[in-house]
């Protein structure tokens, strides 16, 4: 029976603040313990990073980014993750194919081989960002302790604040985590207010990210030149920029499954993650170094300089990062796509500005973000939220807002850069 247009919608009820606040003591120590745990990887890595790209090329006498260098260093990283995933008990997690942002909880046994690929691969050179092991061990670690010192509270209350206090600690700012959180309650039956069941798990993402603040200077400006007042040329831009962008990132999307189904075809991880790892190496030769890494830091320093590389070389860097994304996603590697997407993006908005003068280059990054993580991620607002923290000026959002929309038209309803058990595309 059709309701009453004079009457007023029925209201979820607000959930009373007696039940809200016994959430803050355990949110507040979510989020300091994932954001230590953040740091503790990343530093790590950090370091392994430096002995492998800087300490034993200067005392062998090679070159630390020489062709020779980077084939061998990917190379043996494969090995390395390889020999996790067949021998180290918990075999470093679930296929990470399978896997999305969102982490299903492990076992404490599983979760020391996690850290320890997601570890080599950061410090390797692969093409995946340290968001996926990270929440995946936070996560565990989490719903285990719940369990065990309130075991009355459900595992997704644990789920939710580990994801939230590690994106906030990843991004060094919480509105990343409460957006991804929204958008996830968006597409699930929940009771209360949103706002109310955001609650929790933005004091976790709030301190998660003062947590790795004190410690480090998570900043995600690029420092890129000074975006005025927009004008149609801007309007024009974003829209053609991120529409590219996102059909990219659809190539790389439609690629994924079968490229995974060529490795799983050997049959064995030692296998796959080797000749992955000579792959990367390859394509890091042709691409060269700053398309190696997770790309967030190969990426500011392009931006220092826009006018430093031709139109050319910014394409072949797009084209071989997005590249080494589907290869290092899809071998075995433990990761995460938005950093390697982020840089991609950036690289092609960067590209527009070589081509076309006209394009400013903060525009173009922006667009060229938003299109990107749209394809490869499907989720709307953290793409909007990282194009925009990217550049860091206000004018910049209602470009992006007007420039998602044919983008999101481009990748929605389609397969996602996610595969079944079967090998088939998740859409």
């Amino acid at each position: 029976m059709p309701t009453d247009p004079a009457q007023p919608s029925p209201t979820a009820p607000a959930t009373p603040a007696r039940v809200l606040l016994p959430l803050i003591p355990p949110a507040l120590i979510v989020g300091v313990a994932s954001s230590l745990v953040f740091i503790l990887v990343s530093g790590v890595a950090d370091r392994l990073q430096g002995v492998l790209w800087r300490t034993l090329p200067d005392a062998l006498g090679v070159g630390r980014y020489s062709a020779g260098w980077m084939v061998t260093v990917l190379t043996a990283t494969g090995v390395l993750v390889g020999l996790v995933v067949w021998l180290v008990p918990g075999h470093a997690g679930p296929d990470p194919a399978t896997t999305g942002l969102e982490a299903a909880p492990q076992q404490p046994s599983v979760l020391p081989s996690v850290a320890l690929a997601g570890v080599l691969v950061l410090a390797g050179g692969v093409s995946l960002g340290p968001e996926n092991p990270i929440i995946a061990v936070n996560v565990g670690l989490t719903v285990w302790l719940g369990r065990r010192l309130a075991a009355r509270a459900p595992d997704a209350l644990w789920v939710v604040l580990a994801e939230a206090a590690t994106i906030g600690a990843l991004f060094g700012t919480p509105v990343g985590a409460a957006l991804v959180v929204s958008e996830a309650l968006a597409g699930r039956q929940v009771k209360g207010l949103l706002w109310d069941n955001v609650f929790a798990p933005l004091i976790a993402a709030t301190t998660g990210a003062l947590t790795v603040t004190m410690v480090s200077d998570p900043s995600f400006d690029l420092d890129l030149p000074p975006f005025g007042r927009p004008g149609w040329t801007d309007v024009l831009t974003v829209l053609v920029v991120a529409s590219v962008s996102a059909v990219l990132g659809m190539a790389a999307v439609y690629a994924f499954p079968r490229v995974h189904g060529v490795f799983a075809r050997l049959g064995h991880p030692m296998a796959a993650l080797t000749l992955g790892g000579l792959l990367l190496g390859l394509l890091g030769v042709l691409g060269g170094r700053l398309t190696l890494f997770k790309g967030a830091q190969e990426l500011a320093e392009l931006a220092h300089d826009p006018e430093g590389w031709s139109a050319g070389q910014y394409a072949t860097m797009t084209v071989v990062k997005l590249i080494a994304l589907v290869v290092a996603g899809t071998c075995g590697f433990r990761g995460g796509r938005i950093f390697p997407a982020v840089f991609a993006g950036g690289a092609l908005g960067l590209c527009a500005h070589a081509l076309v003068s006209a394009v400013h280059p903060a525009v173009g990054v922006a667009a060229g973000v938003l299109g990107m993580l749209l394809a490869i991620t499907r989720q709307a607002w953290l793409s909007l939220f990282t194009a925009a923290v990217l550049v860091a000026s206000p004018m910049i959002l209602a470009l992006l807002c007007i420039a998602s929309l044919p983008a999101w038209l481009l990748v929605t309803g389609r397969p996602q850069m996610q595969v079944r058990e079967d090998g088939s595309a998740v859409r």
